[in-house]
């Protein structure tokens, strides 16, 4: 399927890895040039731009930790003066810290809410003026359905998610009139290089019992619905917050 993304110019925030990975290969594939911004995973950033570019395609990487506010608007005005324009923003860097609630401490808030919901803000912030130049942007914040329908050990996690959400269906709102389309996407639990692998195998079977569709995801089933929200093809899609949970979450 031809997604209309030739020309098409998007910023993958924590792109290096795992479902960022995933979605900037899809875009790639679709034509899209993407500047893939990494905090800690220069490597690896590296790495997935040399492959983007052996395979013909256009990739930079960015050095900037979504939690400040002036580094994000400095990356940003890089990535507009390298590429000429910026037509997407995708929110996928995140922090997730599992702990019981009277466990954690505001040490732990503070981590959690900086790069799941300011990180969000900043980018936003320092993106609109020009998605809004390239007269059909759009913006796209992956979150978890922990926000939605809560998550014993991870309520700080998901109150910043809920922040996520609600910040994307008022800028939909917001930005509506500047050919803008803002969505949300809400994930299940995805197996990462992140997670914990003796954990998840010990409980597996326990997991998937809540899963309709028999297994947990994987990042190559996230980045499909990303680049659909990113083309021209979503253009009446805005405000919505679109479950990529194999039915954990069923929410309406």
């Amino acid at each position: 399927m031809d997604l209309g993304l030739n020309g098409k110019v998007a910023l993958v925030t924590g792109g290096a890895r795992d479902v960022g990975r995933k979605i900037v290969l899809a875009l790639v594939n679709e034509g899209a040039a993407v500047a893939i911004n990494y905090r800690g995973s220069e490597a690896e950033a590296l790495a997935l731009v040399t492959e983007i570019e052996g395979q013909g395609g256009t990739a930079r990487s960015y050095g900037a930790d979504v939690t400040d506010y002036d580094a994000v608007c400095a990356m940003t005005e890089q990535v507009v003066a390298d590429f000429g324009r910026l037509d997407v923003l995708v929110n996928n860097a995140g922090y997730v810290m599992p702990q019981r609630f009277v466990k954690t401490t505001p040490a732990d808030w503070h981590s959690q809410i900086d790069v799941g919901l300011y990180g969000v803000i900043h980018c936003c912030h320092a993106a609109v003026p020009h998605l809004a130049a390239s007269g059909g942007g759009r913006i796209i914040s992956l979150a978890g359905d922990s926000a939605r329908v809560g998550e014993k050990g991870l309520s700080i996690t998901a109150a910043s998610r809920g922040g996520v959400l609600s910040l994307t269906k008022s800028l939909a709102k917001e930005l509506g009139g500047d050919g803008i389309a803002v969505n949300a996407v809400a994930l299940g639990l995805v197996e990462t290089g992140h997670s914990d692998k003796e954990w998840l195998e010990t409980n597996m079977a326990k997991i998937v019992r809540n899963y309709p569709s028999g297994r947990i995801g994987q990042p190559e089933d996230v980045a499909p619905t990303v680049a659909f929200l990113a083309s021209a093809g979503a253009s009446w899609v805005t405000g919505q917050i679109i479950s990529i949970s194999g039915g954990y979450s069923m929410v309406g």
